[in-house]
């Protein structure tokens, strides 16, 4: 969450960064009032205490005093202060638990070169590749055989079953068979290798706390996205990024120990709530899905360039898999209710003829080592300070599963899968009918 000391002290500043965001600078005064209510109210209790302590001081004078009497009326006033002090502390905790409950929904203030805008219309395209583009090759053109959907050419292979996996969890949920799966576990055992050179593997449980979730922003805002286990209190993860954020919450690191790169594979779950109707065939929108998760803990000086290594890494895997792409800019109206900064990598499935996510790297600064407190031991000394969070995908597969069958499929119905995917699934590389 954002520093509510910023909000106390230069309210205006907020005003303008969020109001980039689209909140409206009432939300701003009224957070500002409740600080203002909490601050007053604890400042109240803690007089109320003082008075209590010092009326029990003066009972124990008079009673060592000999008087009786100016020690039983003391007593009673200490009694009744001490009744209004626990009912201004129960006061005190309910606006505190409201000026928290605000902050957890207010969004990060955006990097101030994320782009205007207010809506992912207004998202800017950086950058754009395709297999050739070095040597001055055109954009590629699909091919009449590349413009089938995945959903059909998987179903011609007996690769991907979608209606035997709706028949054991309910729609959209695959069930990916023979070659679809191996493509699938090939996949992540291309990326985290690829990853080994600086990210330290993790293997993260899926299921995690409410505060865990809470850390990262996803609670209480995106409650109705995620499937919670009642009975437990434990919560299916969205993401990796979830439970890789909350493995140093409490803590301070060393700031000798930054940057602290981690990766990890998980199952990711979501419950996709607002997508009834919309991309429901095939993979486009599933509500359980593999990726692999790039996190970063760093100092603020560090942040950039671990911005720029997992945007690296994301676009070198497309490359890689030869897949065309491109790099949109988010816009302060499209960013994610944590980040400050988002890049998106879109790949071009000419199946679907749809462009389709499938990594959004974000620059968090501390709103998440706010709420998770995790900070940092200056090397040049001072008092601990606040860590910043990076996180991306590299890569979330279901999309990437589709993209490349489509963009594989060969005019006889096979499908031919990049070079870089050989050492798990042959040489050629290619999937074709059980």
């Amino acid at each position: 969450m954002i520093d509510i000391r910023l909000v106390r002290e230069q309210p205006d500043l907020v005003k303008a960064a969020l109001g980039r965001r689209g909140v409206d600078p009432s939300d701003i005064d009224e957070l500002s009032a409740l600080d203002e209510r909490h601050r007053e109210l604890l400042a109240r209790q803690e007089r109320l205490r003082a008075r209590v302590k010092s009326l029990s001081r003066e009972v124990g004078m008079a009673r060592r005093g000999g008087d009786g009497a100016r020690a039983a009326a003391l007593a009673a006033e200490s009694r009744a202060v001490g009744e209004e002090e626990r009912a201004a502390a129960e006061e005190t905790d309910r606006v505190a638990g409201e000026l928290r409950g605000r902050l957890l929904v207010t969004p990060n203030i955006p990097a101030d070169d994320a782009p205007d805008g207010a809506s992912e219309a207004e998202n800017v395209e950086r950058s754009r590749w395709w297999p050739g583009q070095e040597e001055g090759r055109p954009e590629p053109v699909p091919e009449a055989h590349q413009r089938v959907p995945h959903f059909d050419v998987a179903t011609e292979l007996g690769i991907l079953d979608m209606a035997r996996g709706a028949r054991m969890s309910g729609s959209m949920f695959p069930l990916y068979r023979a070659d679809g799966a191996r493509l699938l576990r090939a996949l992540t055992s291309f990326a985290l290798e690829r990853h080994r050179d600086a990210y330290e593997e993790i293997r993260p449980p899926t299921m995690v706390l409410t505060e865990t979730l809470t850390s990262t922003g996803h609670l209480p805002k995106f409650a109705d996205e995620a499937y919670h286990i009642e009975r437990d209190d434990l919560w299916a993860i969205p993401t990796a990024e979830v439970p890789l954020t909350s493995m140093y919450r409490g803590e301070i690191l060393e700031e000798a120990d930054l940057p602290l790169r981690l990766t990890a594979m998980t199952q990711c779950f979501r419950r996709e709530a607002g997508a009834a109707g919309r991309d429901t065939r095939g993979l486009l929108r599933v509500h359980e899905f593999e990726k692999v998760e790039l996190y970063a803990f760093t100092t603020p000086a560090q942040a950039s360039d671990a911005f720029a290594d997992i945007v690296e890494r994301a676009e070198d895997l497309l490359r890689a898999l030869g897949l065309p792409y491109r790099v949109l800019d988010l816009c302060t109206g499209d960013l994610g209710l944590s980040a400050a900064r988002t890049f998106d990598l879109e790949v071009y499935a000419p199946g679907v003829d749809r462009w389709l996510e499938v990594s959004s790297v974000s620059w968090v600064r501390d709103y998440q080592a706010r709420r998770a407190s995790i900070r940092y031991r200056p090397a040049a000394g001072g008092p601990p300070q606040l860590v910043h969070t990076l996180n991306g995908s590299a890569l979330a597969w279901s999309r990437i599963w589709a993209a490349l069958v489509e963009w594989g499929r060969q005019p006889d119905g096979t499908v031919r899968l990049p070079d870089a995917l050989a050492p798990w699934l042959g040489d050629p590389p290619v999937l074709t009918a059980r």
